[in-house]
Order: structure tokens, then C-alpha cells, then sequence
């Protein structure tokens, strides 16, 4: 069952991914861009977690993907609120 959950949530990181994508193309906003990266990545790790099913001393390094992913996340956060004025 937990195979089966992993398996959508990766199917769904992705539509939610190429939803901003499709925004993205739209407005040329890089906020949307910087989100379609992070919900790709974090698809991706799902994915990973599911077919390798990690024991306990390699679970760090899926939560290295996770933590690039919301790292991504801040940066596109950052960039879309920066003072361009300066």
C-alpha cells in the first residue's frame, strides 16, 4: 500500500509541476518556474522512495533531495521579493 501512495504522490508532484510550468510560459514570472523545479523534485524523491524502499541508514539522503527542493523553494521566495530599485 505505502508502494501505492508513493506512486501517486510522485504522479501528482509532477501535474502539480507542469501546472506551473504552463504558468510560467504564461506570465514569465520565475516565481512559477522556481516552484515547477521544487514539486519535480519532490515527485522525483517520492519516486525514489518508493522503488528503493530506504532502510534506516539511507534515509538521509532522500531528505537531501527534499531539503533542495524547499531551498529551491526559499530562493524563488527571495527572488520574486527582492528590491530591484537598490
Amino acid at each position: 500500500m505505502y508502494k501505492v501512495i508513493s506512486g501517486a504522490l510522485f504522479a501528482l508532484g509532477l501535474v502539480v509541476a507542469l501546472f506551473f510550468l504552463r504558468f510560467y510560459v504564461e506570465t514569465r514570472d520565475r516565481l512559477f518556474l522556481f516552484f515547477a523545479i521544487s514539486f519535480a523534485a519532490l515527485g522525483v524523491d517520492w519516486l525514489l522512495v518508493a522503488i528503493f524502499s530506504p532502510v534506516r541508514e539511507e534515509a538521509p539522503y532522500y531528505y537531501l533531495l527534499r531539503l533542495a527542493a524547499f531551498l529551491i523553494l526559499i530562493v524563488g521566495i527571495y527572488d520574486k521579493n527582492r528590491d530591484t530599485r537598490l
